[in-house]
């Protein structure tokens, strides 16, 4: 394998894992909030997921994935500029997750159906029901390692991104090996034509370049 070949490989591996890691760690609990409500309600912990904060960041990382398609299938000009929209993708990706690391951005999340127990945060079956929140309560920014994944992921996109509209129009097109050149058709190898040449005391098997 070609040194440029293998460049283009490892450009595509990243950035595919990139955005299935972003994918990976929008779907694990990146907060809890805590209500007391008075008594005699039990307290209510809920579990809220990255996809509940930020549910663009998933959207942008399976476009990510989806431009990975399109580096494969373009060349040229048209590849630098698919490069160019990896690297958007993966940058809005980033500030996607990092605008919602606030308390507030939890509690807006908390505010429509969510699927899941209002005690304990786990998922009851996959049940969606409209969550009642009673009484104070406070946030817990918890899975700050998962918020660094998808941060990570998001900026292996846009390594992927920028290598490929550096360097793309310099690798090779994958898609040129199935494409094959129709095979040149021999002079003289239909009936017709071979009557004709024997009739000329030709021998039609011979080629024109062999032939003296």
């Amino acid at each position: 394998m070609s040194a440029t070949r293998r460049e283009f490989m490892l450009v595509l591996l990243a950035g595919a894992v990139g955005a299935g890691l972003v994918v990976l760690a929008v779907r694990q609990a990146w907060a809890h909030a805590t209500f007391t409500p008075p008594r005699p309600l039990p307290a209510q912990d809920i579990a809220v997921t990255g996809q509940q904060l930020v549910p663009l960041a998933s959207a942008l990382a399976l476009a990510a994935l989806a431009c990975l398609a399109a580096v494969i299938a373009t060349r040229s000009v048209l590849r630098r500029a698919v490069g160019v929209l990896l690297a958007v993708l993966g940058a809005a990706t980033a500030v996607a997750v990092l605008a919602s690391l606030r308390a507030s951005a939890v509690l807006t999340a908390l505010s429509g159906p969510l699927g899941g127990s209002t005690t304990s945060g786990a998922p009851s079956g996959g049940a969606v029901h409209e969550i009642v929140i009673a009484g104070p309560g406070h946030v817990i920014l918890a899975g700050a390692p998962w918020r660094a994944a998808a941060i990570a992921g998001a900026v292996a996109i846009v390594l992927a991104g920028v290598a490929t509209a550096w360097r793309g129009p310099r690798w090779p097109v994958m898609s040129a090996r199935f494409e094959r050149s129709s095979p040149k058709r021999r002079r003289g190898t239909d009936s017709a034509s071979m009557w004709e040449s024997l009739s000329h005391d030709v021998d039609p098997t011979v080629d024109d370049s062999t032939r003296t």
